[in-house]
């Protein structure tokens, strides 16, 4: 089980996390006892999974980045404020009351206060970023110490709410050294899992451990990437052949839009994993984009819940599972630009493709979409790409032209290709707004559109309202619908 920074804000809401973790303990699994109705063959073993308390990651970055430019009064108010908001939570949740270290299983690691960890967290944070100060620079390896701080002390109070072992992360999750972007090292993790962890994790017991950090082989700490917590506890779950991944949001599930934009978005109750990906992948902030894969290999669903309703309804992605519609969702994802190269004896140069791409594979960036003419290929990409340098080295190719400000709403659904009418109604959907790309996924279940990022919203609800604005299922979109 995986929670959040708002679930984990304070003590009332990380009392609500150990509830949602108890249930989950007696939830019935297996075949029902035929002497007793009532009970299951065995209790379920959880383990919950935290991200840091809300905001706490932001702060840390803004520690960090100010002790770099000499200033440590940001950094030690930071500080000063994470020890006072986590000592609070503490005393709120247990008075005086010591909870199992933060420990690796093996290690005879002596039951501290919860109090004394916290503060331990605090000084050696303190005194990193002083370093910092010092050599007046902030390494990805320093960021990635200093980042993991906030996981490590809100993992400490979940433990406690929960009376349960609090393990670290870094002992668990093998990951290369790519800090503050870390891959898992799938193999090394599953094995360290299976070593120190599951021993734990006997029916009816629960463990804690934190979201988003890991280690490299030599032991020093990573970062998957904001959002990460969920991809570890996808990484967790596979490690663990679980029967489940319940990643616990704010939100009833996966939705038909963002219900920000779209005030009547509805639960999708089912999705496939290629439906699923798409839709973290183009936008849907409801999941981290890596969260869908280990799981998807295990063969383990994943069901996305909302904290604040708890026995509402939710989404199940299910391998082999497929929702059976021509239109499941939309989503949106904004900060894309785009790309135009232009040509005119593009079709007569052998490689021409080849060497526009190998361009960006220079500059270390990935393209979302391509759409491609006689005499232009465009690409969409991340507004925070080097699109003056990757302008420059593709000026040698032909005409370049930048976009900037964009957005791409993907349309997904897996009966989309068998569904005629489909285009027909997206373009009377649009009316005039202006399409800068339209481009059909190669798995055939996303239409994805680019249009300018303030006509986006617009087009979103419209296109909303064109698909699900009736009530109807959209797995049959006729001619007369």
């Amino acid at each position: 089980m995986k929670f959040g920074g708002k679930a984990v804000a304070n003590s009332a809401a990380i009392l609500e996390v150990a509830a949602r973790a108890r249930e989950a303990v007696g939830e019935t699994f297996g075949s029902k006892s035929t002497e007793n109705p009532g009970s299951t063959d065995r209790q379920n073993s959880v383990l919950v999974v935290v991200s840091a308390m809300s905001g706490v990651t932001d702060s840390l970055f803004l520690a960090a980045k100010a002790a770099e430019g000499a200033d440590l009064s940001v950094a030690k108010r930071v500080c000063a404020d994470l020890r006072n908001r986590h000592l609070k939570a503490a005393r709120e949740l247990s008075p005086g009351v010591s909870s199992p270290g933060v420990s690796s299983p093996g290690e005879d690691t002596p039951r501290v206060g919860v109090e004394a960890e916290i503060e331990s967290i605090i000084s050696a944070l303190d005194s990193r970023l002083q370093g910092v100060r010092l050599v007046g620079e902030l390494s990805d390896r320093n960021m990635d110490e200093i980042a993991a701080a906030g996981e490590r002390l809100s993992s400490i109070l979940v433990a406690l709410a929960l009376g349960a072992p609090c393990l670290d992360a870094r002992t668990l999750l093998r990951t290369d050294s790519r800090f503050g972007r870390a891959r898992a090292d799938t193999s090394a993790t599953a094995r360290l899992v299976t070593e120190r962890l599951l021993p734990l994790l006997k029916p009816g017991r629960m463990a804690v451990t934190q979201g988003y950090i890991g280690s490299d082989s030599l032991g020093s700490t990573t970062t998957l990437g904001r959002g990460g917590s969920d991809y570890s506890a996808s990484l967790f779950g596979a490690a663990l052949h679980a029967s489940e991944i319940r990643i616990w949001t704010d939100a009833e599930g996966i939705l038909t839009g963002d219900p920000r934009i779209v005030p009547g978005a509805r639960t999708v109750d089912v999705l496939g994993w290629e439906e699923a990906s798409e839709l973290v992948a183009y936008g849907s902030r409801i999941l981290h984009p890596a969260t869908i894969s280990p799981a998807l290999e295990a063969g383990i669903p994943v069901t996305v819940r909302s904290m604040t309703k708890p026995e509402g309804k939710f989404t199940t992605i299910r391998p082999g599972s497929s929702s059976g519609k021509a239109v499941v969702a939309i989503a949106m994802r904004r900060d894309v630009a785009v790309i135009s190269v232009r040509q005119e004896l593009m079709m007569e140069q052998s490689g021409f493709l080849a060497r526009l791409f190998a361009a960006f594979g220079r500059l270390g960036v990935s393209v979302d979409l391509v759409s491609t003419s006689e005499i232009c290929v465009s690409v969409s990409l991340d507004m925070d790409a080097p699109l003056e340098k990757l302008a420059a080295e593709l000026s040698e190719l032909g005409t370049v032209d930048i976009m900037r400000d964009r957005a791409v709403i993907a349309i997904v659904g897996d009966m989309l290709k068998e569904t005629p009418p489909l285009l027909r109604k997206t373009f009377n959907a649009l009316g005039d707004v202006d399409i800068d790309m339209l481009s059909m996924g190669a798995n055939d279940i996303n239409l994805s559109i680019v249009l300018r990022a303030a006509e986006a919203d617009e087009a979103l609800r419209r296109l909303h309202a064109v698909f699900f604005g009736n009530g109807l299922e959209t797995g049959a979109l006729g001619e007369g619908s």
